[in-house]
């Protein structure tokens, strides 16, 4: 793993191949290694690279007093970017849908290319079923509750309830993926200090829905690469997605939940390495 600092502290990273950067981003509580059974079948020619945000599976927490927001973790996303000197990145969503508001914050001059695989978008955050245990574990003073959530998520048969991983991933994630995504907010009370951070910071629907919408403004090619199976995050989202972009089109994963890349690895690599080879054509 690599690492570079940052305003609000250092980010590790995954890196591999050369060419134009593709950036894969992660959601709450996992981190690079969701991408793992993608990452090999992806085309040669490009730059791979997977920061682990700070959401709760970081190893590195940020400094203290750093924002860590819903505004504050876009601000990372762009500031890792820029630290890196990343140009005509290609913006990979899964999960986590603060990066699609880059472009609602002006932040977004360095991606040209945006695939948005089921994620937070719109008013769904935090989304479904997860999304309400999640409110009511920041609820408990501390980041406890959220602490007491990721000692469930390492039961198997707790695991695969709705409300944790059960409608996140058709296919099981194994004990030791998530083991690893667990230990950091369980192992060190600064990353604790980090999730809670972000998961208690108020959101006012109105303004996810308009920095959601404000992709139109967003003019590169854009691959909206959704699952109409899940339940979490609403298959109508893709398809509005999709239109909302200029130069948005509109695929679908079956037999995938919310986390695409574990479910149907191979299909998801080869949409992904269609769009990354290939030009859309404009939309009628």
């Amino acid at each position: 793993m690599k690492d570079v600092a940052l305003p609000a502290g250092v980010i590790e990273y995954d890196e591999t191949g050369s060419g134009p950067p593709v950036v894969l981003l992660h959601g709450l509580l996992m981190d690079h290694t969701v991408w793992d059974e993608v990452v090999p079948l992806l085309p040669e020619g490009f730059r791979y690279v997977r920061p682990v945000l700070p959401l709760g599976s970081h190893r590195r927490p940020m400094r203290a007093g750093a924002d860590l927001t819903l505004r504050g973790q876009v601000r990372i996303v762009a500031d890792f970017l820029d630290a890196l000197g990343l140009e005509d990145v290609t913006l990979v969503h899964s999960d986590w849908g603060g990066a699609l508001f880059l472009t609602a914050y002006g932040w977004d001059r360095r991606v040209a290319r945006q695939v948005i695989l089921p994620c937070e978008a719109f008013d769904n955050f935090p989304p479904g079923l997860p999304g309400k245990l999640l409110t009511a574990a920041v609820r408990v003073p501390g980041g406890l509750g959220l602490r007491f959530a990721a000692r469930q998520l390492r039961v198997g048969p707790l695991r695969r309830l709705p409300m944790l991983f059960g409608w996140m991933a058709r296919r099981p994630v194994p004990d030791e993926v998530v083991r690893r995504w667990t230990e950091p907010v369980l192992r060190d009370p600064a990353v604790l200090r980090d999730l809670y951070a972000y998961c208690r910071a108020p959101v006012a629907k109105p303004e996810l829905v308009r920095n959601t919408e404000a992709l139109r403004g967003f003019t590169g090619d854009a691959l909206v690469l959704w699952s109409p199976g899940n339940r979490i995050m609403p298959p109508a989202h893709g398809r509005r997605l999709a239109a909302l972009l200029p130069a948005g089109r509109y695929a679908e994963v079956p037999g995938a939940y919310v986390l695409s890349m574990h479910d149907q690895p191979a299909t998801v690599a080869r949409e992904i390495g269609t769009f990354l080879t290939t030009r859309a054509a404009p939309k009628p």
